[in-house]
């Protein structure tokens, strides 16, 4: 049979199974992810696939695009999802997971990735700082419900606006380390170029142009003369095409397009806030995320058995991606949160699910073919390993973990999934919606 044939057929099982599986998992102790790694583990077994499934290094380019555009457009909907306005009090306890959490987890496994892997100081930062952030795509499940649902206790909120500041939040490390390759270590690094490119510049234009960009478009979207606004087309696409304005514009002047989309959000949001067209764009971009997360997480499955992407794990990596998510990144928030005034069952819930995902295996593919790196095999396994484990972990605890957080706090146990398409109203605008 031709290959192309099934794969085909292949495809539209998968997004068969995107639909109706988070709604039969919804109460069980499994997720979308875990069943995706396993579907795509138990396919590579397959003699005839076996051969099909090479080690990601092999496509550095086709990874770090394919995984760029499901964390951009999953920042697009955990933007858009944040019914609270941006603050200094009302963020608090995101801006100290990402000024205190953040770095201390990167200095913790960079000093683990040298003692424990024997890796030199420049590939333990890569490996540390793409392991550093949340992600986005994976962590749907302990994040805020939809646009406007008031489920937005600080848990689900802490986790979703960390998730869609951090990823971009990393990259001025990462970008650390591809200089610190290029240069051959820190002799030859300009420490003041990188802080006011990497660090002060790319950032501050990824908030700034991203907020720019994102009320330009809520002005088109919501303000126009009534006739012409976008939200009267009821078409949720639009959110991807806000999303790649964004990311587009933001990158065209080499500022962080993560931050500019997940910026361009909130700003997109705040235009009008209680506009249903939120949840239009809101439920498309969910919708695009979910199918592409699942083709990625199969792929993920697939190189984890016949692209042998865990040939180079040792006993000490093993140890490695154990102590980063049940010790360094717990401890990290842990830290963080102290003296925010959040009782110790919440500082607990955030500060363990901290998932790792998507976003991990973007900036390594990113920074692998951008500068070379020693054991670059090593990194893989590493973080595969690291990914697989938080997958699993936090997969299988979320729901009971949430159910009991939320009977604790006096809120109604078990909150609708954001990714539970049940839990969701019908997304279809009414198309002639003059207001």
């Amino acid at each position: 049979m031709d290959i192309y044939i099934v794969v085909v057929a292949g495809f539209g099982v998968m997004v068969l199974l995107t639909a109706w599986l988070p709604m039969v998992l919804r109460r069980l102790p499994l997720s979308l992810p875990i069943c995706c790694v396993g579907i795509g583990a138990a396919l590579s077994a397959v003699p005839t696939l076996y051969d099909l499934t090479p080690h990601p290094s092999l496509h550095l380019k086709l990874i770090e695009h394919a995984t760029e555009a499901v964390v951009v457009i999953s920042l697009m909907g955990a933007g858009l999802k944040i019914d609270r306005m941006i603050g200094w009090k009302r963020w608090a306890v995101t801006w100290r997971l990402l000024a205190v959490g953040m770095p201390l987890t990167i200095l913790a496994l960079a000093l683990l990735g040298s003692a424990l892997l024997g890796l030199g100081g420049v590939a333990a930062l890569l490996l540390a700082s793409s392991l550093a952030p949340t992600d986005p795509v994976l962590a749907s499940d302990v994040q805020v419900g939809h646009p406007a649902e008031e489920h937005e206790d600080e848990p689900r909120f802490a986790l979703t606006s960390e998730a869609g500041l951090n990823d971009g939040l990393a990259f001025p490390f990462v970008n650390l380390a591809i200089a610190m390759a290029g240069t051959g270590g820190l002799a030859g690094l300009s420490w003041s170029h990188w802080l006011a490119v990497d660090v002060v510049w790319k950032i501050v234009v990824g908030f700034v142009l991203g907020a720019v960009i994102g009320r330009g478009l809520g002005w088109l979207t919501f303000h126009l003369p009534n006739v012409s606004k976008l939200s009267r087309t009821g078409d949720g696409f639009v959110a991807l095409g806000i999303t790649c304005i964004a990311y587009g514009g933001v990158q065209a002047v080499d500022g962080y397009g993560f931050i500019g989309v997940f910026a361009a959000a909130l700003a997109l949001r705040a235009s009008n806030r209680g506009h249903d067209y939120h949840r239009t764009m809101h439920d498309y971009a969910e919708e695009l995320e979910r199918i592409l997360m699942m083709v990625l997480l199969v792929g993920f499955g697939a190189v984890l058995v016949g692209g042998g992407l865990l040939h180079a794990l040792t006993w000490p990596a093993v140890a490695f991606a154990l102590l980063a998510l049940l010790v360094v990144r717990p401890l990290s928030g842990w830290i963080s949160l102290l003296g925010s005034a959040r009782r110790s069952e919440e500082r607990a819930v955030v500060s363990f699910f901290g998932i790792r995902g998507l976003g991990t295996v973007y900036y390594l593919s990113f920074a692998i073919g951008h500068a070379p790196f020693e054991q670059t095999d090593l990194l893989w396994a590493t973080a595969g390993l690291t990914v697989l484990i938080s997958i699993l972990m936090h997969g299988i605890m979320v729901t009971p973990v949430l159910f009991a957080l939320d009977r604790k706090m006096g809120r109604p146990a078990g909150l609708p999934s954001p990714a539970d398409p049940a839990a969701s109203r019908p997304a279809q605008a009414d198309r002639s919606r003059v207001s």
